[in-house]
């Protein structure tokens, strides 16, 4: 770890904070809520080790990265734009991407709208989903879930930030992290995410560490979540801003990776979606889609060495 090596870069008006090692073809790492750079840290070894370039930024809102404090900063094209500009910095005219959770979902934007910067695409947990060009999408989830599906819960501002507030921040890294509950987080106000977290593991799983949950706590403790949840305040206006591109389609060398016990694999209709063609209808692209037996949502953490593996025999192909 002491190796990877940390700076600042300015990029699309706000200083970014990166995280890389190694030298070789450049492979980019999209983090996602509640994470950090740190969340790839196995995987920066890894293909550092193997002959690449691994880079992995704080996004925007998160870490060592600046924190706009306006809502409307935290659209899709704000995030794809400053990882344009860092690609612009460091020299780098095409990279891998990989993501996760809403890494996943920005990595998704970024072959959208830039696909001529991507070599190919590695995608964990989240799949695209179409865009629906008659209904914004949380309508669409309060209809399918409910006002308190989590995503849904989200959305006022400073509502979540107080309860998060009100619980201690290792708890609530524990609890996001370690979860292997598959039923779609629904969490009413009257219940608050007190009880959501209240059955916590008596002992951490043997892929988190002690150390691992303290650089979280430590970085949360210092920033607040407020950056992370607005990337949940823009669903709706990314869906707005993305009508020009509705009926697009991702055209960029795709292999798609997700744990049977991810939650986001257990919402209704999805699993149907990725295997029966509609997934690669939206990406023509798709040329794997893995299912691992026993992983759940955090599986670049969990499953590290399978994880590393997937991608390095996908991407050692171009």
């Amino acid at each position: 770890m002491e190796k990877i090596q940390h700076k600042n870069v300015t990029v699309n008006g706000i200083k970014m904070h990166v995280a890389e090692i190694g030298e070789g073809p450049a492979v980019l790492f999209l983090h996602g809520f509640p994470e950090l750079w740190y969340s790839w840290r196995h995987q920066l070894l890894y293909f550092s080790n193997k002959g690449y370039r691994a880079i992995a930024p704080d996004l925007r809102g998160y870490g060592d990265t600046e924190i706009p404090s306006e809502i409307s900063s935290y659209t899709a094209f704000h995030i794809v734009g400053d990882l344009i500009a860092l690609l612009d910095i460091l020299d780098l005219e095409k990279v891998f991407l990989v993501g996760h959770d809403w890494g996943a979902l920005i990595a998704w934007f970024f072959c959208l709208f830039r696909p001529d910067r991507i070599k190919a695409l590695v995608n964990l947990s989240c799949e695209l989903r179409p865009r629906n060009p008659l209904r914004k999408p949380l309508d669409c989830l309060r209809e399918l879930l409910g006002d308190d599906y989590y995503m849904c819960r989200f959305q006022k501002p400073g509502e979540v930030e107080e309860e998060f507030a009100s619980i201690d921040t290792a708890k609530l890294m524990i609890g996001f992290l370690t979860s292997r509950d598959t039923r779609p987080p629904c969490i009413p106000k009257e219940i608050g995410f007190h009880q959501a977290f209240a059955q916590l593991p008596a002992t951490l799983p043997s892929w988190l560490t002690q150390e691992d949950v303290n650089y979280y706590v430590e970085k949360l403790n210092k920033t607040g979540f407020t950056g992370g949840l607005n990337y949940y305040r823009n669903i709706d206006k990314n869906w707005e801003l993305t009508a020009p591109f509705s009926g697009c389609k991702i055209q960029v060398p795709t292999k798609f990776v997700v744990g049977d016990l991810d939650l986001t694999y257990h919402i209704p209709g999805i699993k149907e979606y990725i295997h029966n063609g509609g997934f690669k209808k939206e990406v023509p692209s798709l040329e794997e889609v893995v299912v691992m037996e026993g992983a759940a949502h955090f599986i670049n953490q969990e499953k590290p060495d399978e994880i590393n593996a997937h991608i390095y025999d996908f991407i050692q192909k171009f």
